[in-house]
Formats: C-alpha cells, structure tokens, sequence
C-alpha cells in the first residue's frame, strides 16, 4: 500500500512535469481558464505545473514518511499499538496524504521555501543513491563470501566463481570498448575518451587492490568477483552517462548540422519523445520502487549497520539471497505448523518499520529531484527528460565514483584497523 501511494505521488509529478497533459487540459476541458482562477492557481493553471508544483508535492509526501519514521521509531513488537499505525487506517493515510500535498502549496514566502528546499532535495538524493551504492558493495561481498565457503565442501564452487567472474569481466570489457567506438571519434570527443580512460582505469585499480597480497592477508574472502561486480556496474553507469550527456552538434564541411560523440542509430530513438517519456518514467519508477523494497530488508537494514553473518555460518547455494534449500529453518517450521505469516519476535519485527519510511522518504526527495532534472530545474519537462541533461550526466558519473571508493574503502579500511576480526 506505501508504495502503491509511492506510484500515485510520482504519477502525478510526472503529469507536472509534463507540457502535453497541460496543452491537452487546455485545449479540451472547457473554460479551462476559468477553473484555474476559480481556484486561484493562476490564469493557465501555471501553479500547478512545473517544477515548483512538483516540489510542493514531495514536499508533502516526504513529510508523510518523515512523521511515519518518527511514530514508528523503536517499534520491537508487531502487535503493539504504534505498529497498527503502520500495518493499518489505509483510507485515512491516503487523505493524510492528499492534505499534505495540497497543503503545501499554501505555504507563506514560496520563493524561500522553494530555494532551502532545493538543497535539502539535494542531499536526501544523493543519501539515497550511497545508500543503494553501499548495498551493492555489500551484496558483491556476500555473494563472494557465500559461494568461497561452497569450496570446502565442493570444489565445483570454484568453477562456479571462476564462470561468473569471466562472465562479468567480459561484460565490462566488452562494454568499454563499444563506448569507445560508438561514443568517440579519430578527432573531437576527448571528454568522452577521458572518462572511458579514467573509469577503465579504475575497474583496473580495484580489480589489483582485490587480489593484493596486504588486502588478502586480512580479507581472505576478497577476490575478483567483487570487482568484476562492480566494474560491471561502474561500465553500467559510464554507459548511462554517455547516453544522458547532451547531443554536441558542429557543422560539417557542407554547412549541415550533424550531431558528434554518439551512435548513429541513437539519433533515431528520441523521434517519439511521448513514447520514450512514457517507456523511461515507467521505468524509473520501477526502479526507484524496487530499490526502496529492497533496502528496507533485515538483511540490508544489518548490512547498513555493519552487522554480517560470520563466514563458517554460511552454507553456499546459487540463490543465496533467498532462504537455504536444506532443512528448515525454526520459523519455516513455525510456518507449517500455524499461520504463514512470520514474526520474528526474537530479532523484533519482521523488518524495521522506522527504516522502511526513511527510505522512502529519501526516495521521496531522489525523486523530486530526478524529475525536475536535478539543477536544471528551471527548463526541465518530462518530454526532455530522456533526451541529454549535463546535471543528469554528471550525477551519474559521480555515483560511478563514490561506488569505486565505497568498495576500496571496504578493502583498504581492514588495513588501518588493529583488528583481525574486520571483515565484509
């Protein structure tokens, strides 16, 4: 239900957003300006557009999620009082809601609010982006953890390690390369070639530290599947990048407006800019909401904490995100025998109800700032979203950065430590 709430809240920034809809409203809804100013909203309704309506909007939903962070704060039992508030009143949650998001467009002196705002939008981004990095770093260490304690038992594990490691390697390299023949040219493009060459560099960089004799000695379990991981992701984000950079146009030798520095058949994806529009938030939003779900699981909530399962704990399987294929567990076992629904009560609830909101209220704010085009606020439009945006460009290549160093933290800090025991 939050995140069903979550989709209404983002549809309508998006229908903000979007020149179209106000275009369509206005040409057939009748007395279409007279409705605008019947509720004071401006001759074309111009208050509830753009990107100063959409800030108002997350404004109220992030408040939403605040206080629910702060009503369920320290919540141990599921059936306690505080945790109905959580689990129930759907139909008086949406009105909360709904008056929280018109409310805010009744706030006094917009102008301040819209520009503190801003910044506050900001850095809640950019949290909820290392939160989702710092997943990635701790998901690339448990995977290699899980599958490394399989090759004492099994040494087809090592296969499996050496496959998937290949595999990954081969996609960034592979990745690479086509960015350096799709996305530079013999002449020009140099910004392009620099990044390539940094970012190459450095899936190169992590790639030596991983296996390095001084970061072996105390991580025994890091190896290069974390780093061909990340590499993959890092090749992910350089792509992305690329692809959201804005077109570089020159003039060629006969007087002609040609585009640089990208594919030639890319030129033709953005002819229907309301079916790229469409396709792209849909997707965005699914990704947003699948990162919110997934960092909000006991397992990342201890991840984040820095609590890990000790290593001669774990029993290695392919799908070693879900629950083992063995024997039982005490609470599978409790769910055959009575309801299955499972309260872990000797952990508290089944997953923290105060971390659910903040994430969400952190993907409230990423959110905000991702529609109206980061800072470019001011001449943003969801039809131009997916069509280049130097702010958009340069986010993604600083969140492939921060991912690089969050992993090289991981193996460099166990350095600095005077404990053995340090490990991801």
């Amino acid at each position: 239900m939050y995140a069903l709430y979550f989709i209404l809240v983002v549809v309508v920034c998006c229908i903000m957003m979007s020149n179209t809809v106000a275009n369509e409203m206005r040409e057939h809804i009748p007395f279409f300006e007279d409705i605008c100013k019947g509720i004071k909203a401006g001759d074309t309704c111009e208050k509830l557009v753009g990107y100063s309506a959409v800030y108002r909007v997350c404004f109220g939903m992030a408040c939403f999620f605040f206080i629910f962070c702060l009503l369920t704060l320290k919540i141990n039992n599921s059936k306690s009082c505080r945790a109905y508030i959580h689990n129930g009143f759907w139909f008086f949650k949406l009105l909360l809601l709904g008056a929280m998001c018109s409310g805010a467009f009744f706030i006094p002196d917009q102008e301040t609010f819209l520009n503190a705002w801003r910044y506050v939008g900001a850095v809640g981004g950019f949290l909820f982006i290392g939160i989702q990095l710092l997943l990635l770093v701790e998901f690339a260490h448990k995977w290699n953890k899980n599958w490394t304690a399989g090759t004492a038992s099994n040494k087809l594990w090592y296969a499996s390690l050496s496959l998937v490691t290949l595999i990954m390697y081969s996609i960034a390299t592979g990745g690479l390369i086509l960015m350096a023949v799709f996305y530079t040219q013999k002449d020009g493009c140099v910004e392009n070639k620099i990044l390539l060459g940094i970012n190459g560099g450095l899936c190169l960089l992590i790639s030596a530290v991983a296996i390095s004799p001084c970061v072996q000695n105390r991580q025994p379990h890091s190896g290069l599947l974390q780093s061909g991981l990340i590499s993959c992701y890092v090749t992910y984000l350089t792509f992305s990048a690329l692809s959201s950079k804005p077109v570089e146009v020159v003039l060629d030798q006969h007087g002609k407006n040609v585009t640089i520095c990208v594919p030639d058949f890319g030129q033709d994806l953005y002819r229907d800019k309301n079916l790229v529009a469409g396709l792209g938030t849909t997707l965005l939003c699914a990704c947003i909401l699948y990162s919110c779900l997934t960092s909000t699981t006991r397992s990342s909530s201890d991840a984040l904490q820095g609590r890990y399962a000790a290593p001669e704990l774990e029993v290695a399987r392919c799908c070693f995100c879900f629950g083992s294929g063995g024997e039982d567990t005490e609470e599978q076992q409790n769910v055959k025998e009575g309801p299955r629904v499972i309260y872990d009560e000797k952990r508290g609830t089944v997953y923290s109800y105060a971390y659910f909101h903040f994430v969400f209220f952190l993907a409230s704010l990423y959110v905000m700032m991702t529609v109206t085009n980061w800072f470019n606020y001011e001449s943003a439009n969801i039809e131009t979203f997916f069509s280049g945006s130097w702010s958009i460009f340069w986010v993604k290549m600083a969140s492939c950065w921060i991912c690089v160093l969050l992993y090289l933290g991981t193996l460099v800090a166990p350095l600095c430590r005077p404990s053995p025991h340090f490990s991801v």
